[in-house]
């Protein structure tokens, strides 16, 4: 297939590289031009802005930071794309946004989907993310072939903006995680317990985690180099207490994660990996 790939960031380059493994033609796009530059070197096409992108495209995939960025490049993509393009975008977004997108694309004769992921960098590199897909199930049966590249569980959650609501519930589940993995390395360290054999041990009981797997020596080596940055999981607990809101719950630790990572950003952590929540936690102990 033809795939406009728009996004070149952590997550969409090594995405769009596995495309292009995959046998695929990706036409991208990125704000910056140097991340455009390494899809070419790859073997992609480069575009000079979203309509070049998505022109000749079969599929148009974005991969961008926020709500604001999907309606500014979404409503580009249905105006300039064939008919019956297959639009699908996988940024993390509020789920509102893609009820909005859809129903302007379904207007246009665009076949949309909302397939946020989860398995931050690594699982982006290695083609194994998670992909949770919102919106009709024929669209979701087209979308499969080039899902299937880019991820090992793909499964189809509901309507348009099911995918969105299933992600803010990765996400809060997630903070949280990383929030009890941190109190628990500061508990060990504070009691003379090495951390390192007390999470191996957690890692391999009922306590065990993906984060635990991945992170937990990282943690440790208090080493923080963004996979997921602080900034974007700030945006995210937003949507997640925003979609609790909507739905009429209660979702007291959800709130109380959202704060830990809003402090990890009020402190100027940002732009470190999510795992920095134990910066956090560290300086409430002194």
């Amino acid at each position: 297939m033809n795939i406009g790939f728009i996004g070149l960031g952590i997550m969409g380059s090594p995405m769009a590289a596995n495309l292009l493994k995959a046998g695929h033609v990706v036409i991208g796009y990125d704000v910056s031009a140097e991340r455009v530059e390494q899809l070419v070197a790859l073997g992609g096409k480069g575009a000079s802005g979203v309509v070049e992108a998505v022109g000749g495209a079969d599929v148009v995939i974005t991969m961008l930071p926020d709500s604001p960025q999907v309606e500014e490049v979404a409503p580009l993509a249905v105006e300039y794309g064939r008919p019956n393009l297959l639009y699908i975008d996988m940024s993390t977004i509020r789920p509102e946004t893609s009820r909005r997108v859809a129903r302007q694309a379904a207007a246009a004769g665009v076949r949309a989907l909302d397939a946020p992921v989860s398995g931050g960098e690594r699982g982006a590199v290695d083609g194994t993310l998670s992909i949770m897909v919102g919106g009709e199930a024929e669209h979701f049966r087209a979308a499969q072939p080039v899902l299937g590249v880019l991820g090992t569980t793909v499964v189809h959650v509901g309507p348009a903006g099911a995918g969105q609501t299933v992600k803010a519930a990765n996400q809060l589940v997630v903070g949280g995680i990383y929030g009890l993995v941190s109190e628990a390395i500061v508990l060990l360290e504070a009691s003379g317990v090495d951390p390192v054999a007390g999470l191996d041990v957690l890692a391999g009981g009922l306590a065990g985690s993906r984060i635990l797997e991945l992170k937990r020596h990282t943690m440790v080596r208090r080493e923080f180099a963004p996979g997921f940055r602080i900034d974007l999981h700030h945006k995210d607990m937003g949507i997640a207490v925003a979609a609790a809101r909507e739905a009429g719950v209660s979702l007291p630790l959800t709130g109380q994660v959202a704060q830990l990572v809003a402090a990890a950003r009020a402190q100027g952590h940002g732009s470190l990996d999510h795992s920095a929540l134990l910066k956090v936690v560290e300086r409430l102990n002194g």
